[in-house]
């Protein structure tokens, strides 16, 4: 599997009945999937699926998205429906080593300068601010090139104080970087997709 990193949604109640109900009637072929002592590690993944979930580990959530991959190894349109099916909205990716690492980079940067922590589980509203520093400072470096949005023009007013901080921040270290004009898509397609979502979202890195 490429190195991608993937942005999932949540949904507990479906989780809760049929990924559950998944776990326990394919035990013996999660169990291959997990590390340890796996036998144990299911019953763990069972009973905070059971609850919600949102309360597994980024290891248990890995665990079954492989398990899921697996499943449909030539078919990955197939793999999201059926994650969708079980509770998980695979809803956007972002592939390319460089263009992970670099978004990487910024959510590093922004978790810094702004004092808040993003795991890899995060609220979509703490995540949809740290979307729009992204577009703000990605469309700085576009205009250095001659190039401007029409989405970031129009946020500005909206949020001052995170155009403030991404003007400051590619000031410091981001003048002298060359970024994919790609990454602004994704800034701006995940906005899109995130900003009226009320729930966490999941960012799932593979290797």
């Amino acid at each position: 599997m490429a190195e991608e990193l993937y942005f999932i949604k949540t949904n507990p109640n479906i989780a809760k009945i049929n990924l559950y109900n998944k776990l326990c009637r394919e035990e013996e072929n999660i169990i291959n999937f997990l590390q340890d002592d796996a036998k144990v590690s299911l019953e763990i993944i069972k009973n905070k699926v059971k609850n919600s979930v949102e309360n597994l580990s980024k290891d248990e959530l890995s665990s079954i998205f492989t398990w899921f991959s697996s499943a449909y190894p030539t078919d990955p349109e197939e793999v999201k429906t059926q994650l969708f099916i079980h509770g998980l909205d695979l809803f956007y990716e972002i592939p390319k080593e460089e263009n992970v690492k670099t978004f990487q980079e910024m959510l590093s940067g922004y978790e810094k300068y702004s004092k808040q922590n993003l795991n890899f589980m995060v609220d979509s509203q703490n995540f949809n601010q740290f979307l729009v520093y992204g577009l703000f400072y990605t469309d700085i470096s576009l205009k250095e090139k001659g190039n401007c949005t029409v989405l970031s023009h129009y946020l500005k007013a909206d949020y001052p104080s995170l155009y403030a901080l991404a003007e400051d921040q590619f000031q410091k270290n981001g003048s002298h970087q060359n970024y994919d004009p790609a990454l602004q898509r994704y800034f701006g397609e995940l906005y899109d997709l995130t900003k009226f979502y009320k729930g966490s979202i999941i960012q799932l890195h593979t290797l």
